[in-house]
C-alpha cells in the first residue's frame, strides 16, 4: 500500500500516457486502461497495472483521471466503469469536453456520488512528458487534498478557477487559451504556405521579425516542424485540434460571439485531416493551403 492516492487513468494516448508515467514517478499506484490495449502496454514496464476494462481500472482507485478524445467518449467510458465506482471517489476530468460536455459529465458524477473536478490541462506532448503541464481546475474545496498530489505529479502549476466543476469555469478558460493556440498555429501554416507560393524564403521572414514584438517562440517552433518535416510523432494531433476548434466555435455561438478565425481554423484542420495528415502534429494544417496534399499549389 502507498500513502499516495491510487489513480486510475482512463485513456493513455499522447497526453494520458505521459501523465500516467509522471504519476508513477511520483510514487502513485496507477491502474491504466485504453480502448486500444497496445497503447497502454508500454506503461506496464513503468509499473502500471493494465486493466482489461474501465470497471476493472477504477476498482479500488482513490482518483479516476480521464484523458479521452472528447466529452461523449469520456461519458461512454465512465458508464462502462460505473459498476465499480465507489461513492466519494474523486474524478479528475482532463478531457477538453466543451461547456455542454462538462455539464453532462458533472451530472453523471452527481448521479454516482463522485467528487467532480473539471481539470483540463494546458500543454502538449513535451510538457506532458516532463510533468510541466498547467492544470486548470474547478471543484469542491473539500477533497482537494486528494487530487492535489495528482495535479502536482502531472503539472508545474495548478490554477483554481472555482468550486463548482459542473459550471465549467476551468473548461471556459481552457477554450479561451486554446483559441489563441489554434489561431497562432493556423497563422503559422499560412505564413509558410504564402512564402512558398510567392517564392519567399521563410528565413527572410523570420529575420525580418527577429527580436521584435511580432516574433514569438511558438511561431518558430511550429514552423520548424513543417520546414524540417518533423510532424510525427504529434505533440497535438490535427484531428484533436479540429475537435477543439469546433468546441470553441460552438461555445462562442452559444454566448453570442462570432469567431471567424476559429471557424476557418476548424475547416483548415478538417482539410488537412482529409489529405491524410490527421495523426500528424497540428502544424500540418499547413497542407490545407494546397490542393495537392504534398504541399504544392
Amino acid at each position: 500500500m502507498t500513502a499516495k492516492p491510487t489513480v486510475s487513468v482512463l485513456g493513455t494516448g499522447i497526453m494520458g500516457a505521459a501523465m500516467a508515467r509522471n504519476l508513477l514517478r511520483a510514487g502513485h499506484a496507477v491502474r491504466a486502461w485504453n480502448r486500444t490495449p497496445d497503447k497502454a502496454e508500454p506503461l506496464a514496464a513503468d509499473g502500471a497495472y493494465l486493466a482489461a476494462t474501465p470497471a476493472h481500472a477504477v476498482r479500488d482507485a482513490d482518483v479516476v483521471l480521464t484523458m479521452l478524445h472528447d466529452g461523449p467518449a469520456a461519458l461512454e467510458v465512465m458508464r462502462q466503469a460505473a459498476p465499480a465506482l465507489r461513492p466519494g471517489t474523486a474524478w479528475v476530468q482532463s478531457t477538453t469536453a466543451g461547456i455542454d460536455g462538462v455539464r453532462e459529465l458533472a451530472d453523471f458524477a452527481g448521479q454516482h456520488g463522485l467528487a467532480f473536478y473539471d481539470a483540463p490541462v494546458l500543454g502538449t506532448r513535451d510538457p506532458a512528458e516532463a510533468g510541466q503541464l498547467v492544470v486548470l481546475a474547478a471543484g469542491p474545496e473539500q477533497g482537494r487534498d486528494t487530487v492535489t498530489p495528482v495535479f502536482e505529479a502531472v503539472g508545474s502549476r495548478t490554477v483554481w478557477t472555482g468550486e463548482d466543476g459542473g459550471a465549467g469555469s476551468a473548461t471556459r478558460l481552457k477554450l479561451v487559451a486554446n483559441s489563441w493556440v489554434l489561431a497562432a498555429t493556423t497563422a503559422t501554416g499560412e505564413v509558410l504556405a504564402l512564402s512558398e507560393g510567392l517564392g519567399v524564403d521563410p528565413q527572410d521572414f523570420f529575420g525580418l521579425i527577429a527580436g521584435g514584438p511580432l516574433d514569438m517562440g511558438y511561431l518558430r517552433a511550429k514552423a520548424a516542424l513543417v520546414l524540417e518535416d518533423r510532424l510525427t510523432p504529434a505533440s497535438f494531433a490535427v484531428t484533436t485540434a479540429e475537435k477543439d476548434a469546433r468546441l470553441i466555435v460552438e461555445a462562442g455561438e452559444r454566448h453570442g460571439v462570432r469567431l471567424d478565425v476559429a471557424a476557418a481554423g476548424a475547416e483548415r484542420f478538417r482539410r488537412a485531416a482529409a489529405q491524410g495528415h490527421g495523426d500528424e502534429d497540428m502544424a500540418a494544417a499547413y497542407y490545407a493551403s494546397f490542393a495537392d496534399p504534398h504541399g504544392t499549389a
